[in-house]
């Protein structure tokens, strides 16, 4: 039997396998700078229409005119407005998250909870805002930007330690649940990523330690790591794409280490 089927278009083919994620829909959160706005550039670049998530409107709309996607000023530590939340996401990436250095005897309770609150329960509230428009099309991916402090510990950190380490839990669960459903549930666990986050960490950690901020990557941060450098937002971006891609499909409930060996030992 003759095919009369049109042949595909050389150049259409590789508009397609160029930007794979084409059609796809995805909510960074944190998504206007650091880490964030690095996994906003991939996905946008892999073709997904991508709403950026962030306090800094000013930030997330120029990085949005960049990519054409969109944007959602919001707080995310104010829950009460995430409770009846209904998402029409394909891919979650939560990534939003701050830290504050003390020791356990004189961390602010109010701080702790502000740490737990948007590190662990906002990532809950915007999972179970995706999933049902997830299970409907069975299709989904949810990457949560976790820490090498999602599987080691560190002092001085107890709040981050503490929401990290269950929201490795909270992945797992997730990708238990969505496995049937054509949903996956991972996290990436960098160690000291090139952000204002860490920037600020090295003065925290200098203050803390009674040490010169260039003292503190090399006797505090970096002491772990066989690979004596940071880590660039890009470089994580990266791992992200391939997670909420088509290859990655049988990749669930798993912790993808980007640490220069830290957690090897």
């Amino acid at each position: 039997m003759q095919d009369n089927s049109p042949l595909p278009d050389p150049a259409s083919s590789a508009t397609s396998a160029d930007r794979p994620l084409s059609g796809r829909r995805a909510l960074v959160t944190g998504g206007a700078s650091g880490i964030g706005a690095a996994v906003v550039r991939e996905l946008a670049a892999k073709g997904a229409h991508v709403t950026i998530a962030d306090m800094n409107e000013a930030s997330a709309v120029r990085l949005a005119s960049e990519v054409d996607g969109e944007t959602w000023a919001v707080d995310l530590s104010d829950t009460s407005a995430l409770a009846g939340l209904v998402l029409d996401a394909d891919i979650l990436v939560n990534n939003a998250g701050i830290q504050r250095i003390s020791a356990l005897q004189e961390f602010d309770p109010a701080d702790f909870r502000r740490i737990l609150t948007l590190m662990l329960e906002v990532p809950f509230l915007l999972i179970r805002a995706a999933l049902p428009h997830m299970y409907d099309q069975g299709f989904g991916r949810i990457v949560n930007i976790s820490s090498v402090h999602g599987l080691r510990a560190s002092p001085f950190k107890g709040a981050y330690v503490a929401a990290k380490h269950g929201l490795e839990g909270l992945s797992k669960v997730a990708a238990l649940e969505g496995g049937e459903h054509g949903v996956t549930s991972n996290c990436v666990n960098p160690g000291y990523v090139r952000t204002a986050l860490v920037e600020a960490q090295i003065a925290d950690q200098a203050k803390v330690h009674g040490i010169s901020e260039a003292e503190v990557l090399n006797k505090v941060m970096l002491t772990e790591s066989a690979i004596k450098r940071l880590v660039e937002p890009e470089e994580v971006a990266s791992l992200v794409g391939w997670l909420v891609s088509g290859p990655a499909a049988m990749v669930t409930g798993a912790s993808y280490t980007m640490d220069g060996g830290w957690s090897a030992r």
